[in-house]
């Protein structure tokens, strides 16, 4: 039921629109006008002046005829850049960006497939259940625009994510918590030809104190990386400053929180032996959410799956979404891939197939 051609010709028609985070406002006028048109009661909120962004979070219900709590359908409308301009293109079987800027299949994939079940349901007159539809501004932002979402207007307790990688069937339960760390070292400047013995190098310090770390994959359910490491003067001058930024990711709020304490531990040895100091911040931007393999939103995924042709691969997460916010509110998450490939990069790509199969999917949730 699902009309490939019409789905594609969408899909295409969103990735068109220019939706960099903090820059979502024609993509949410466009995903307004259209879930209104499919017969949804659609709000918005006020993100947007929260977040410094053109556009704001839609909130859009629609009601059905079969029994049931509603579910909740979940993605988001901003982009990376380079997303400005993109010029889908389709050619067998695969739509690219032309290799310009990301192709917007993240997240739009979800989008276009939400809208385009939403579109079979309303044409076709089927029986469906209630169901809730929420899209982010911000998510590529750390969340920003589900962290502004008042999730009490909600009425579902289960969501499915549309925002994962690998094609349809894959299905992650769990996601790790991270930590952002932002750590300054300060030293003491000399002049390092005269007098280097009167300087402290904060180089030499937080350099000591990266070296003593546990870093990238700690252990199955933890990484951690250094992204910034930055100290700028003049090779005549002992560096007074460093600067260091990092992350840790968890599945294991105790493995979180420990990877962070021995990060911090290792500058403070470091600047304590030497004799600069330190100041470290650690700011927690999302927690951890997991799905038991035997909740039933589980159990319902897996039989829509194999009821359509496609088989299950269960996945641990790594990454953040709008899922590790929801789940701070009571919801029981689950992200389900789309088939996106080489997200966050110009050579992204998506097969028309998983656009299909990502439409049957949700289409067959909502029907069953």
């Amino acid at each position: 039921m699902i009309d490939s051609e019409r789905l594609v010709k969408n899909f295409c028609a969103y990735a068109r629109i220019d939706s960099e985070s903090f820059d979502e406002g024609l993509m949410e006028k466009r995903l307004v006008k259209d879930l209104e048109e499919l017969g949804c009661e659609v709000r918005t909120d006020g993100a947007g002046a929260k977040t410094g962004s053109t556009g704001n979070n839609i909130y859009a219900f629609y009601k059905g005829t079969l029994p049931g709590e509603p579910l909740i359908y979940s993605c988001h409308m901003d982009t990376v850049a380079p997303g400005k301009g993109v010029a889908p293109v389709v050619k067998d079987g695969v739509i690219s960006s032309g290799g310009d800027t990301i192709l917007a299949a993240d997240d739009k994939s979800g989008v276009a497939g939400i809208v385009e079940a939403l579109t079979v349901v309303r044409e076709k007159g089927l029986p469906c259940h209630d169901f809730e539809i929420i899209v982010t501004i911000g998510e590529e932002q750390g969340l920003l625009g589900a962290k502004h979402f008042d999730f009490s207007r909600v009425k579902g307790r289960e969501a499915v994510v549309l925002d994962g990688a690998g094609d349809v069937g894959t299905i992650v339960p769990n996601a790790p918590g991270q930590i952002k760390m932002h750590a300054v070292v300060t030293g003491r400047s000399a002049h390092a030809g005269l007098a280097p013995e009167k300087g402290v190098s904060a180089i030499q310090a937080a350099a000591r104190g990266v070296a003593a770390m546990n870093l990238l994959r700690i252990d199955e359910e933890t990484t951690c990386n250094i992204g910034t490491f930055k100290s700028e003067g003049a090779t005549n001058i002992v560096p007074a400053k460093a600067e260091i930024v990092a992350e840790i990711r968890s599945r294991n709020l105790d493995k979180l929180n420990a990877q962070a304490a021995h990060m911090r531990g290792c500058l403070q040895k470091a600047c304590d032996d030497l004799g600069a100091t330190l100041d470290c911040e650690l700011k927690t931007t999302y927690v951890s959410f997991a799905c038991p393999d035997d909740h039933p939103l589980m159990k319902r995924l897996r039989a829509a799956c194999e009821a359509i042709g496609c088989p299950v691969r269960r996945v641990d997460g790594g990454g953040g979404s709008d899922a590790n916010v929801m789940a701070l509110s009571g919801i029981t998450p689950v992200v389900l891939g789309t088939g996106m490939k080489d997200v966050h990069t110009v050579n992204e790509t998506i097969t028309v197939k998983n656009l299909e199969d990502t439409a049957r999917l949700v289409l067959r949730l909502m029907t069953d």
